[in-house]
């Protein structure tokens, strides 16, 4: 056993001794430098990304003739062999051709293992550095909005129908920041705002379950924000945004007899060497909003760090803290509850009663990761995390506050036994803790152990993995739930056929669980005998070139869903009606997903086309027919194009429609309207030189809708973005 450990020992050393290093440079055709590319040795342990300058070192790299590739989203990937002798350094650069139809070169959020220039057997997606600068947003949910078959509803994400929406409370879709999980430790919902934008460098979304690899809460999908390395030399970025609200459409609606303005700076700094690098960044913004008693400040702190502790082994280190404090408008007054000027209701204006509310948020965490390649074929990770959110709430007949941590810690083996075939074997702990006045003093804590197997079968590739895990709640008796998933791919017809089955599931927060407040002028209950939510999730995907003129993306998925958690009203003869979260029998989610990209004029003119169909139904019970889920919009549609102006400037317009729900929650006790989302964004972009100003025109046609009962959406909004990079 213990010569084992010692052989074991000698792997990196020995690959460290006998291995050399492969450098260059990314560029494309003219010369300019590509940011972000992926540049390795496909089915091994070895790839890394260019950094602003287009520049790439990989190392420890074995002696011999290695075949490397470069991807990068724009562009047509690009092979070379590289003949490296021991102790060596070779010089290898490649130059990449324009093609808009390529797709993400490098998925981590599938698999947890790298996958370098492979399709994976679930649909994922990626909102890029240029898609997020060019939109002009301030956080990165205004950007998911945009991604097929993905809809948010006052900061909470629905991925194929996966969530609806529930107030405060839980997210059927795991967030990670650079492969940490960051969902709330009391709630279970997640915080956009957590990480700056400025800091993110693209977002991978995978829809459908990721229990198998992810545990709780990826029932529904995952969200990954990879924040930007931090670059070798003296770096420095300044971000300002200044922007204005439109005034109701109608003078019997205003609120305020001026117009409401938002404004923003960030600034951040970075030094680094090819050892050692660190970045520290903050900023804040504040708005007056657009709505009555909708005033918001934001103030944020970030830092990130880079330790190449050796050639084979790196050290990354990351946190930030931020500060909410903001006023609440709840919901929209009726008559006779503001001064309504003789309307039925105000949507601009708040209840009387509900004047000087407002919420005090702050939310902050830590990460440390160290990745080491033992050699081409074997790699370990392990990362530990701590997340803290405290919220206080104060309300015109009282104050709510809870204070969570959530603990992590993650080991992870990556090994590649040959070309043709990746295992990965890793396991996980979480540890939850809340104090507050209406969930009370709680802790749940879980552990996992997981695993997953991918090879090549002839021209395609199958994958099969499980995991395993185990809840407690307040030191109680351990439940386990077991989530398989088994998938694969397959060369067909010009492209890439895809198939997958796999259970994801959700426990029930210590929230949800406990939770003890009003809502809608309903009391909420506890239920501390929720049960976790689990589900099938299969797709039947396939992604092909239409003529070389355009690329087509489209899945068949289907969920069973047992066990969802749903507010449900409870009435009785003493106490009338009140809320309880409640576990629904069963549900339904059927639909498509497609995804059209094409180029009708080359290096010019891009446009995109995103469809969903989605039947979502709760199934029939006793005493109980079946009926739709509430929230889930039958039909979602994003549009979006791209022209660009020489290499200087580019315009560009998003639109997006949700039909009409067939149903929402409590109807019949509150209000009821509501109407399709057609929402049409203008946005323009200049550079020059380290300048970049991006100037964007949300909801240009000033249409007025809302998401969630009684919650006005956003107007007209006008926002300009100033950006110097040094």
């Amino acid at each position: 056993m213990h010569r084992a450990i010692g052989l074991l020992a000698l792997i990196p050393l020995t690959a460290a001794a006998q291995g050399g290093v492969v450098r260059g440079a990314v560029h494309d055709p003219r010369g300019a430098p590509i940011r972000g590319a992926v540049v390795g040795a496909p089915g091994t342990t070895l790839f890394t990304t260019t950094d602003a300058q287009g520049r790439y070192r990989l190392a420890p790299v074995p002696a011999g003739s290695l075949r490397l590739r470069a991807a990068a989203i724009g562009y047509a990937a690009g092979s070379a062999t590289a003949l490296v002798t021991a102790a060596d350094s070779v010089i290898v650069d490649f130059t990449l051709e324009p093609s808009p139809f390529e797709l993400t070169p490098l998925d981590v959020v599938s698999t947890k293992v790298p996958r370098f220039g492979e399709h994976a057997p679930t649909s994922v997606a990626q909102v890029t550095e240029r898609e997020l600068d060019g939109r002009a947003v301030n956080t990165v949910d205004e950007a998911l909005a945009l991604v097929p078959a993905v809809q948010i509803l006052n900061g909470q994400i629905n991925i194929r129908g996966s969530t609806g929406y529930v107030q405060g409370l839980n997210s059927r879709v795991l967030l990670l920041v650079d492969g940490v999980p960051m969902n709330q430790g009391d709630r279970g919902g997640i915080n956009w705002d957590l990480v700056p934008l400025d800091q993110i460098d693209h977002v991978d979304i995978l829809k459908g379950a990721g229990s198998s690899l992810y545990g709780s809460a990826a029932l529904g999908g995952v969200v990954n924000l990879a924040t930007r390395d931090v670059p070798a030399g003296v770096h420095g970025r300044l971000r300002a945004t200044a922007g204005a609200y439109a005034d109701p459409p109608h003078d019997v609606w205003r609120f305020r007899d001026r117009t409401g303005l938002q404004s923003g700076v960030d600034a951040s700094g970075s030094y680094g060497t090819e050892a050692v690098a660190g970045r520290l960044s903050g900023g804040g913004r504040h708005s007056d909003g657009y709505r009555e008693q909708d005033e918001r400040d934001h103030w944020q702190l970030a830092g990130k760090g880079r330790w190449q502790a050796s050639p084979r082994s790196r050290v990354d280190v990351s946190g930030a803290w931020a500060v909410d404090q903001y006023q609440v408008p709840l919901s929209w007054c009726r008559r006779g509850e503001c001064e309504d000027r003789g309307q039925v209701y105000q949507p601009f204006k708040i209840d009387t009663a509900q004047r000087g509310a407002r919420t005090d948020s702050r939310k902050g965490y830590l990460s440390a990761q160290v990745r080491t390649i033992a050699s081409d074929r074997l790699a370990w990770q392990a990362r530990a995390s701590w997340l803290r959110t405290h919220f206080t709430d104060i309300r015109a007949d009282g104050r709510e506050f809870a204070v969570a941590n959530r603990f992590g810690a993650e080991a992870r083996l990556e090994a590649h036994p040959d070309s043709l075939r990746v295992v990965a074997v890793g396991a996980e702990a979480t540890h939850s803790t809340v104090e507050s006045d209406i969930f009370g003093i709680h802790t749940q804590s879980e552990f996992a152990a997981y695993g997953e197997s991918e090879h090549g079968v002839g021209a395609g590739r199958l994958s099969a993995g499980a995991r395993l895990d185990f809840l407690a709640v307040d030191g109680g008796s351990p439940s386990a739930v077991v989530s398989p998933r088994i998938g694969g791919t397959l060369p067909l017809g010009g492209g890439t056929l895809r198939a997958s089955a796999g259970r994801g599931f959700r426990a029930p927060t210590m929230a949800e669980r406990f939770v003890r407040t009003t809502a809608l002028g309903f009391e909420v209950i506890p239920n501390p005998s929720l049960r976790p939510e689990t589900a099938w999730s299969m797709e039947l995907g396939h992604t092909t070139a239409l003529w070389g003129l355009a690329r087509l993306d489209a899945a068949l998925f289907w969920t069973e869903a047992r066990d969802l958690i749903e507010p449900r009203l409870v009435v009785d003869t003493i106490n009338g009606p009140r809320i309880q979260l409640q576990n629904v029998v069963g549900a339904r989610m059927v639909g498509l997903d497609a995804t059209v990209l094409t180029a009708p004029i080359p290096h010019r003119l891009t446009v995109g086309l995103g469809y969903t169909y989605l039947h979502a139904e709760q199934l029939a019970r006793a005493g109980a027919p079946a009926q739709p889920l509430a929230f889930r919009p039958r039909h979602l549609m994003a549009l979006g194009a791209d022209y660009t102006l020489g290499a200087a400037a580019s315009l560009g317009a998003d639109f997006r429609y949700a039909s009409r729900p067939e149903r929402i929650e409590l109807e019949g006790f509150v209000d009821s309207r509501r109407v399709a989302v057609k929402v049409l964004d203008l946005r323009a972009r200049w550079t020059r030189g380290p300048f970049d100003v991006r100037v964007l025109v949300a909801n240009a046609l000033d249409y007025i809708y809302n998401l969630v009962p009684e919650t006005l959406a956003p107007g007209r909004t006008i926002t300009v973005t100033a950006v110097w990079s040094y």
